[in-house]
């Protein structure tokens, strides 16, 4: 009998300081720092994100996700035997955030483990996990997405630090006789560290470099809209599916035209599209499980819907994931 993985339950943590463009925009005059709502609603879609307090680490927002994320699964915290944290902003060097979060969850013994592929994190682990649970290796895993980008954003510079916000989003990944995770497509091309980065490191005790986020937006824009495309049509092709199969697109929530220009591209309606970016702000690899978990709490997403799931981040990297949910 041939063996797969489905997502049995979601889960979210959002920190409760919910900083709007307004208010940012007051904290940025403060600094000498110009901007406003309609700049940034009319640039990226986006109306507010939440920041994480200053004592809140990623394993922080991430167990909470992945406690909402069992409950849903009808799963207690020892029936998991497989952790997978994608994040770029770790509580520490080492060990992992997943390591840390294990503990916070009270088990012991099952691997765990980060992903750093910045924002397509969560589709690189989800992948992983299928990998993982369909040769045996797992069979119920935690697959979470956690961020404080808040912590390296540059506030004097307006075109990064009013795009991104914290937050976490988690799965229950279980072996199952019935397909669930389809197929999926993963990428990167190094050539582009330089467009999206945070150029720094410790050293001897220091911080050597530039610890805060670099980003060249045009060449984003430009790199993301064709690499998620190919990513989701290559996808659909190993899945044996087609566009008109898909009934809810969830891409990296990083800016409303990227996202939108997609979803065109794949000759989607934008009603198919699954949009929390107005409120969340782009959470990196928290996004996309923010944004599943919130569209399956409101009844958006129902048993049964097929769901192409999709980042691209810095690296750069790229990927997508379709399953039925």
């Amino acid at each position: 009998m041939s063996r797969y993985s489905r997502i049995t339950g979601t889960g979210s943590f959002l920190p409760p300081q919910r900083v709007t463009n307004a208010d940012l925009a007051t904290q940025l005059a403060a600094r000498g720092v110009e901007t406003s709502d309609q700049w940034i609603v009319e640039r990226t879609g986006i109306r507010a994100r939440h920041f994480a307090a200053p004592d809140v680490t990623s394993s922080d927002l991430g167990v909470e996700a992945a406690r909402r994320a069992l409950e849903a699964a009808g799963r207690q915290p020892g029936e998991i035997d497989l952790i997978i944290v994608a994040t770029s902003t770790p509580d520490m060097i080492f060990p992992s955030a997943a390591c840390i979060l294990q503990n916070k969850l009270g088990i012991a013994g099952c691997p765990a483990f980060d992903v750093q592929a910045v924002c397509s994190g969560f589709v690189y682990a989800l992948t992983v996990a299928d990998a993982m649970i369909r040769t045996g290796s797992a069979s119920k895993a935690l697959v979470i997405g956690a961020e404080v980008f808040s912590r390296i954003l540059d506030f004097t510079d307006r075109t990064t630090c009013v795009l991104f916000g914290d937050g976490a989003g988690a799965v229950v990944l279980e072996a199952s006789d019935t397909p669930g995770i389809l197929a999926s497509d993963l990428h990167a091309d190094g050539k582009h560290v330089g467009i999206l980065c945070v150029p720094g490191t410790v050293s001897g005790g220091k911080v050597m470099g530039d610890p805060l986020l670099k980003m060249d937006g045009q060449a984003v824009f430009r790199l993301a809209v064709g690499v998620l495309e190919e990513a989701a049509r290559a996808t659909l092709k190993k899945a044996g599916k087609t566009e008109a199969d898909i009934d809810w697109l969830i891409p990296h929530q990083a800016n409303i035209r990227i996202m939108q220009g997609t979803a065109k591209k794949l000759k989607m309606s934008l009603d198919k599209l699954v949009v929390t970016v107005h409120e969340h702000g782009n959470t990196s690899a928290a996004s996309i499980p923010l944004a599943l978990d919130e569209a399956v709490r409101s009844g958006k997403i129902k048993k049964g819907d097929t769901l192409m799931l999709e980042g691209v981040g810095g690296g750069f990297t790229w990927g997508a994931v379709l399953l039925d949910f």
